[in-house]
């Protein structure tokens, strides 16, 4: 007979995207044009504050995910590091956006650099054992899909308030006598908190059912070397890759297609909705996180219906369609700008949900091969792809900006004109090259070696080896 999680059980392990969703967008949309508009570091020398992260990532999201499957208490293996890293995990982002009034550019880099790495650490200390549950919790094909889609809502609502209530937050402060640093600061303070209290709740209440595979010692290289060795995992991982830069690349270059080019130049642009009067960057991803949201049903459905990989796809042609209409939006074109957002919401829920069901999958793979499961391992892979992307298309697009001549504004100015070949690359960067990069993810998808089909005779054959060892008293 089939086993369904409880409603609440989803509910409060969905939860814990409210966290990971609300930084990570914050500091996706709003890190870039932070260290050139309001730090004042030029973008090509920004951009190396993000390559040392990536190669901070490449340090610590493997190595945590191997010492979370090896972890041994009481309370099991994922759930020590919610309960011992929420909080910190809610200070460091407080850290990100702290910079002090330093006129040395390179000492200014290295300030906000070793901010992110302190950020990045305690994200990455909550992350990893909090994604490697996911299999741990349910084995039924459609649950974990239905599980993801719970993070996926969560994940949305945060990214949602996020992009409306952050540029508010900055605002007030500044309504009060306050800077536009400590805007930011005060709105890491919001979020960190408000994301740090979910991971709490999960650590206390939320149990790992499914974690009696036999674990086996393996050295650090080698761990990573047989998850190589899994080809399902390569396109997965291929696939995340390419679907989180398209993620990135939209959410990090609109804010300044929208400042210089939508806007041209007009810092302080308003638009009103329902009688709220908003930022730009505030009502376009607001609608478009908002059919995120109301399309995470459908996407739900058809992945039931058909599977995963072929909503995927769908989802995935339906937003280059609206990236080729991005470059079509001129000056002042608001009410056109809100119907593309409205669009592109709809091929970037999909983005959102898919592929994150994947991966429990692609472990249940592993686990017939080698008789061990990994979770830890993949899922520290995939937080690391997660931040690498991010960090890469921050480092890429501020050195194309700074190559393209893109000047940060003086401070105190409310109309600032960048260079027509600052704002033809922006133009570029979110449509046609968004574009060729979601093309990537179809052509993995397609390839994709495991169906449903083929998943249910993984669980089958994994169910007659575990009934076997239980018969022999193991």
């Amino acid at each position: 007979m089939k086993s369904y999680l409880p409603f609440w059980l989803k509910l409060l392990y969905g939860s814990g995207d409210w966290g990971l969703s609300s930084i990570g967008m914050l500091r996706s949309i709003f890190y870039a044009i932070y260290l050139t508009d309001v730090v004042g570091i030029e973008p090509r020398l920004a951009s190396f504050g993000a390559l040392a992260g990536i190669i901070w990532d490449a340090i610590n999201d493997p190595i945590i995910g191997v010492l979370s499957d090896r972890m041994k208490s009481k309370l099991g293996r994922r759930r020590p590091f919610l309960l011992w890293f929420a909080i910190p995990f809610g200070i460091s982002f407080v850290i990100l956006w702290t910079a002090p009034n330093w006129d040395n550019q390179l000492a200014l880099l290295v300030y906000v650099t070793l901010s992110f790495m302190i950020s990045d650490t305690f994200t990455t200390l909550v992350g990893v054992p909090y994604l490697s549950l996911t299999p741990e919790l349910t084995q039924d094909y459609d649950e974990r899909t239905s599980l993801s889609s719970f993070r996926s809502v969560f994940q949305l609502l945060a990214a949602m308030t996020v992009v409306v209530a952050a540029p508010m937050i900055v605002d007030a402060v500044i309504l009060a006598g306050g800077s536009q640093q400590q805007g930011f600061m005060a709105a890491g303070a919001v979020f960190g908190a408000l994301g740090s209290l979910p991971f709490l709740f999960i650590g206390w209440f939320v149990k790992e059912r499914f974690s009696n595979a036999e674990q086996v010692e393996m050295p650090f290289r080698e761990s990573l070397k047989v998850a190589w060795q899994n080809v399902p995992f390569r396109y997965a991982a291929g696939i995340y890759m390419f679907n989180w830069s398209a993620v990135d690349m939209v959410a990090i270059t609109f804010p300044f297609f929208l400042l210089y080019w939508v806007a041209q130049g007009n810092l302080l642009a308003k638009i009103t909705i329902f009688g709220v009067d908003l930022a730009l960057e505030s009502a376009f991803f607001g609608v478009m996180l908002l059919v995120c949201i109301l399309f995470v049903p459908f996407w739900l459905w058809l992945a039931r219906k058909r599977n995963k990989i072929q909503a995927y796809i769908l989802g995935m042609m339906i937003w280059i369609i609206i990236q080729f209409m991005i470059f079509t939006i001129q000056p002042g074109e608001i009410n056109y700008l809100l119907v593309i957002a409205a669009l592109a919401g709809i091929g970037v829920s999909a983005a959102y949900i898919l592929p994150d069901s994947i991966l429990p999958d692609v472990i249940e793979w592993d686990e017939l091969r080698t008789r061990r499961r990994q979770e830890g391992v993949y899922y520290g892979i995939r937080t690391l792809i997660r931040k690498l992307t991010g960090a890469l298309v921050i480092f890429v697009t501020l050195q194309v900006l700074g190559w393209s001549g893109y000047v940060p504004p003086p401070d105190d100015v409310i109309q600032f004109t960048q260079p027509v070949s600052a704002l033809f690359m922006i133009r570029m960067m979110v449509s046609f090259i968004g574009a060729g990069i979601l093309l990537g993810t179809i052509l993995l998808a397609w390839s994709y070696p495991l169906s449903r089909e083929k998943y249910q005779r993984i669980q089958k054959l994994l169910a007659i080896r575990r009934n076997k060892k239980v018969a022999a008293g193991t």
